[in-house]
């Protein structure tokens, strides 16, 4: 359901996205139909006529992440929790992002678990924390401590853990052309790197044993 909420925030976000002053739609789509010919292809034949526009139009999406504050999302949070103050996990929260490199995708799931103090937030809100930085060119490390940085920031709980596993197509598709091959990252704040017992409970909820 996190998922659905986060697809469907990013294609309202890519609608409202204002076009940078310094860079025309038109200047986008001519940078397009230049690739196509450098490539090699027609971008004037009939199956290419409309695939600048398109282009444009998919970045407005895939890259949404550039016009939001992820911290906002995080502002409203519930204490109503019955003094609640055990580990909060949201696992297998799937994303696309690309890789800053040769902007190809990097596509995977991320996993998050904090302990809170005295404060909880609704759940979407983490998948729309991911969305936000998932959402620009990325490297996986920048991308994992970015959103732990911004739960342990904003909602200063007792300790913050993220896992991203990922495929990472600049190596599948290009260069060493290695299917079957994922990227594992993690951050681990507070109690999650501190005590051992807090982060084996977390990689155990998760689904990664012999760790921690």
């Amino acid at each position: 359901m996190a998922q659905k909420l986060t697809q469907k925030a990013a294609k309202k976000i890519a609608k409202e996205l204002p076009i940078p002053a310094d860079v025309s739609r038109e200047q986008a789509e001519q940078a397009v139909r230049v690739l196509l010919k450098w490539a090699g292809e027609d971008p004037q034949r009939e199956g290419l006529r409309d695939t600048p526009a398109r282009v444009v139009s998919a970045y407005r999406e895939w890259f949404a992440g550039y016009s939001v504050d992820p911290a906002a999302y995080l502002k409203r949070t519930f204490e109503e929790v019955a003094g609640y103050d055990e580990m909060i996990v949201l696992r297998d929260i799937e994303f696309e992002s690309y890789c800053e490199h040769h902007m190809a995708p990097i596509i995977g799931r991320c996993h998050v678990g904090y302990v809170p103090t005295n404060k909880v937030v609704g759940i979407s809100k983490l998948a729309r924390v991911l969305n936000g930085y998932s959402k620009r060119f990325q490297v996986q490390e920048k991308l994992t401590a970015e959103i732990a940085g911004c739960i342990n920031d904003v909602l200063k709980p007792r300790g913050v853990g993220v896992v991203i596993d990922a495929v990472h197509q600049c190596m599948t598709t290009r260069g060493v052309h290695k299917r079957g091959v994922s990227m594992i990252t993690s951050k681990m704040l507070g109690s999650f790197r501190e005590d051992a017992r807090t982060r084996a409970e977390f990689l155990r909820f998760i689904g990664i044993r012999g760790a921690g």
